[in-house]
């Protein structure tokens, strides 16, 4: 990692003029820099025990300064989730990418393009199809195009069954017609369902267990499969033995989220991101308060609403980010957010005024950060913003 702690604190040196909270233009995205810092070494830390290495999925930051924290060097290794993002990172010098979604035809002129300016970015495929139109590219363009097999560990979403070699070979060998295998690829998405220790351990260990046997069978059948990936945040920081894994690729660990606290994988406090918001109004015959930060700056993510505690549009926290007990947004609009205390608690409202400032912790970062153009970087309980760092959106 890039032996950086001097190097990170260089990026956070405050300006001449002091910028504090209070006087951003709300809403905005706060980002608790001492918080992410925390939570990369905790990863890093867990990942050096089992023996393996750290690919981060940079779709949650979608920004260089913070991807310069969590990967090993400023080259890489990274994952993206768009070509946006991986032009975006190549060009501040990120050479080591795995484009970690499932390769449409009409995109390989884009991939071509960068792996012709030096950029080491592997597609993702599951279909032999798309191994077929991967080969044909790879042969036309005279630049063989390596390619991971998406390996479904838990019926999720896409990939080959573990068990499935005779699709598992169909696909390497299509590859085998000019392009590249580099081998097999699995992401646990289940894992968000799971509940409790025993069931995010038994997720981590169905994940590890079906992507190695699928490298297994490759192998067995005489192809190559350097690289067997694997990864969700709840199951990295659950597994207890990851025994012919290559690498861990997770994205939301940096900041956190709600959901991630209510699956258990994190504290509320270790979240690092917030949505900075100003009181503009009361109803207090309703129990509310009124902040401008609506569906449009928090994102209409929900994803707690499925959880044993509902967290609204997210938990509100005092300035030091702090939480207030029991206090969120219960409801939002397309710019207004209706604070109340959570309904059947014993928390109170507290006594906010006009123009006062809030913090709302937010249930996805992903969904939340890509509201934004920027973080604007505090450390712990100061209110001194001390550097922004722009974040993009897109395609």
């Amino acid at each position: 990692m890039i032996d950086a702690l001097t190097e990170k604190r260089e990026t956070l040196k405050p300006t001449a003029t002091t910028t504090m909270l209070q006087d951003l233009e709300t809403p905005c995205l706060v980002l608790d820099a001492e918080r992410m810092e925390r939570n990369v070494a905790r990863l890093r830390a867990r990942l050096a025990t089992l023996g393996v290495g750290l690919r981060p999925h940079l779709k949650t930051c979608k920004s260089v300064e913070v991807a310069r924290h969590v990967m090993d060097s400023p080259s890489g290794p990274a994952t993206v989730s768009t070509l946006k993002e991986a032009a975006h990172f190549a060009a501040a010098g990120v050479r080591d990418m795995i484009y970690a979604v499932g390769i449409a035809p009409g995109k390989l002129a884009q991939v071509l393009a960068l792996r012709a300016e030096g950029v080491d970015l592997v597609v993702l495929l599951d279909t032999v199809a798309q191994a077929e139109a991967v080969a044909s590219a790879s042969r036309e363009a005279g630049m063989p195009i390596p390619a991971l097999i998406e390996i479904d560990c838990d019926g999720h979403r896409s990939g080959v069954r573990p068990g499935d070699t005779e699709s598992l070979l169909a696909i390497a060998r299509a590859l085998g017609q000019g392009a590249e295998l580099r081998g097999v690829l699995t992401h646990a998405g289940g894992s968000y369902a799971a509940r409790g220790a025993d069931a995010l351990r038994q997720c981590a260990e169905d994940e590890r267990r079906g992507v190695v046997e699928a490298a297994t069978a490759l192998r067995a059948a005489g192809l190559p499969c350097p690289v067997v990936s694997l990864g969700s945040t709840p199951t990295a920081h659950s597994a207890t033995d990851l025994t012919g894994v290559t690498e861990v690729r997770v994205g939301v660990f940096v900041f956190f989220d709600l959901v991630m606290a209510g699956i258990g994988v994190c504290r509320v406090d270790d979240i690092a991101l917030s949505v900075l918001a100003t009181v503009i109004g009361h109803q207090r015959d309703k129990g509310w308060i009124l902040i401008d930060a609506g569906w449009m700056a928090m994102s209409q993510d929900r994803g707690t609403a499925k959880q044993a505690v509902n967290q609204g549009y997210g938990v509100v926290c005092d300035l030091a980010g702090q939480a207030y007990p029991d206090l969120i947004v219960a409801d939002a609009n397309q710019e207004h957010g209706i604070v109340t205390v959570r309904p059947g608690s014993e928390g109170m409202l507290p006594d906010l005024a006009i123009g006062d400032r809030v913090r709302v912790l937010p249930n996805h970062a992903c969904a939340t950060g890509a509201q934004h153009r920027s973080y604007h970087v505090v450390r712990g309980a100061s209110d001194v913003v001390e550097a922004e760092w722009p974040r993009f959106g897109g395609w």
